[in-house]
């Protein structure tokens, strides 16, 4: 977000594609952390594309075009759903709990990035647009543990 505030995202866009990588590379199932990664990036950019298009908020970096979210919130989905089977992973079974947190923790994301300068809601639909993103971000977070059907334990015996 930092970088996207002052127009310099490359850096912080191979950082994170490396250790996205790197995640793929050390995981159980390196298939199936793939696809989750990609289903989450296609939904998230859809997510993300459309509520720009439908004004609610602008990104300052708008590369690899004006008509997509920005690349680097590409990279921040994918590495999002690289959590699924890590950090997130008690919250497995319990899409209710997940639905809640993503509904909160979404909108709360999004507003820290507009407040280090990555982008501006659209004066006089901020309010609309939190509302919007906790939708998405509280149907994305029990979607992605639906798509990735790893079992828990798996999650659990590699963050030992």
């Amino acid at each position: 977000m930092i970088g996207a505030a002052n127009h310099q995202v490359l850096w912080a866009v191979v950082a994170t594609l490396a250790y996205i990588v790197f995640h793929i590379w050390h995981s159980h199932s390196p298939k199936s952390v793939l696809s989750l990664m990609f289903k989450a990036v296609i939904y998230g950019v859809s997510a993300d594309t459309l509520l720009i298009h439908l004004g609610y908020f602008n990104f300052e970096d708008l590369w690899p075009s004006v008509y997509l979210s920005p690349l680097w919130m590409w990279v921040l989905w994918a590495l999002m759903a690289g959590t699924i089977n890590g950090s997130l992973s008690w919250l497995r079974g319990r899409p209710i709990a997940g639905a809640v947190l993503g509904a909160i923790c979404g909108p709360m994301s999004y507003e820290v990035g507009m407040r280090m300068g990555a982008g501006a809601w659209v004066p006089g639909k901020q309010t609309m647009g939190m509302i919007l993103v906790g939708l998405v971000w509280g149907v994305a977070i029990p979607l992605f543990f639906y798509w990735d059907r790893s079992p828990l334990e798996r999650g659990l015996v590699k963050n030992t």
